[in-house]
């Protein structure tokens, strides 16, 4: 049996990558995406908006606790194998979306894409120290989507 905190520091790298979504062998941070819309619907779809909120709230508390562990282990900042921060950022950018195929679709789009160009201050935001720059661009980024995805639905209801 192996020494407790390096059991700890497994648990934290497999929560960190997604259970593993983050070594999809192209685009781990698209594939890391995808868990998080399908837990925001499925929270949703259990308790409403306000269980999906709580659960990105959870995400973030578990991506912050995680996140920090990756970086030594990987032996770079912000390695692309997590993608805790893609789960929580994608479940922001859903946040009081019922669950259906255009929004949720809408927003895996435009949470990428924002993840991606990284608007400020999302870049200057990966300069934080261990799991806080992991994790807060793309929280901010999610923020961000989510504001467009509600002015996308204020203008141009989406259909559901």
């Amino acid at each position: 049996m192996g020494r407790p905190d390096c059991q700890d520091d497994r648990v934290k790298l497999a929560v960190a990558t997604g259970l593993g979504a983050g070594y999809f062998p192209f685009a781990p941070g698209t594939a890391g995406s995808i868990p998080g819309v399908v837990l925001h619907l499925l929270l949703y779809s259990l308790g409403g908006p306000w269980l999906a909120l709580a659960g990105a709230g959870v995400v973030i508390v578990i991506g912050l606790w995680s996140a920090g562990a990756a970086e030594p282990h990987f032996g770079r900042k912000d390695p692309g194998p997590v993608v805790i921060d893609e789960i929580a950022g994608q479940m922001l950018a859903l946040a009081f979306f019922a669950p259906c195929l255009a929004s949720a679709a809408a927003g895996f789009v435009l949470f990428r894409v924002l993840d991606v160009i990284k608007p400020w201050p999302c870049r200057s935001l990966e300069r934080l120290p261990g799991a806080w720059g992991i994790m807060t661009d793309d929280l901010v980024a999610g923020l961000y989507a989510n504001l467009l995805l509600h002015g996308v639905q204020y203008v141009w209801p989406l259909p559901c």
